[in-house]
């Protein structure tokens, strides 16, 4: 049915906006916790949507991918200014590390309780129980991607900025300057590996944590996307 596809749409659009959206503030939230209020004073905390889109990331990708039938949506907001110099000051390596992973932790730990949450509602009996499956769904699958696609140890990915710091405090200092060095190609390495098929191999672990949260939940998460992304 034709609105049963308009509703698919914008219940993916919406699970996309929460997914990438609440990643940046989480980024700014841990960075204010360890004294940085450059994304405060930006209005950077702000749930307004409008603060955080970024044309490419929020907007095109997202629909390049959605209509040449990707098999998977992602994207992400305007990234949130953040004084790693104050952050390291005031916390250490550590309070680094966790900015940079801030934002996955939000992603992964949204999905295992959206994923609860479609356990809780079951099978729908009316529209608006539809329409939230449908929204819990796409936001399980998408947070996973996106906490995945994040770790990936690329710049300017978080998982990136994440290894740097850890390979700084451990003092391994050849990993830290690597990193500096192809930090400026990063995007360019980025798309290379999009665009082949390694990234095939790279978005491997998603199947395997829908696995695990299917199991964590008792229902079959797998095979519900599968049936979505059919619509």
């Amino acid at each position: 049915m034709e609105y049963i596809k308009i509703l698919n749409i914008f219940t993916m659009i919406l699970a996309l906006a929460i997914a990438i959206i609440g990643h940046e503030i989480m980024h700014a939230l841990v960075a204010y916790k360890y004294g940085d209020d450059t994304a405060k004073n930006e209005g950077r905390l702000s749930i307004n949507p409008i603060k955080h889109i970024d044309l490419v990331g929020t907007i095109i990708v997202p629909a390049l991918l959605y209509f040449s039938n990707a098999g998977f949506l992602f994207g992400w907001a305007k990234p949130v200014p953040v004084n790693i110099n104050t952050v390291i000051r005031n916390g250490g390596e550590n309070a680094a590390i966790a900015v940079s992973l801030a934002g996955i932790t939000y992603n992964f730990a949204l999905a295992a309780f959206f994923a609860i949450l479609i356990a809780f509602l079951g099978e729908p009996n009316s529209l608006f129980e539809t329409v939230m499956i449908l929204f819990l769904a796409h936001s399980v699958l998408i947070n996973v991607v996106l906490g995945v696609f994040n770790l990936w140890p690329i710049p300017p990915l978080d998982g990136a900025n994440a290894v740097m710091h850890l390979a700084q405090k451990l003092k391994l200092y050849k990993i830290v300057d690597f990193y500096h060095k192809i930090f400026p190609y990063g995007m360019i390495i980025l798309i290379i590996i999009i665009a082949t098929p390694l990234s095939t191999i790279l978005f491997i672990p998603i199947y395997y944590i829908l696995y695990l949260l299917s199991i964590f939940a008792g229902i079959d998460l797998i095979s519900l996307i599968n049936s979505i992304e059919r619509i």
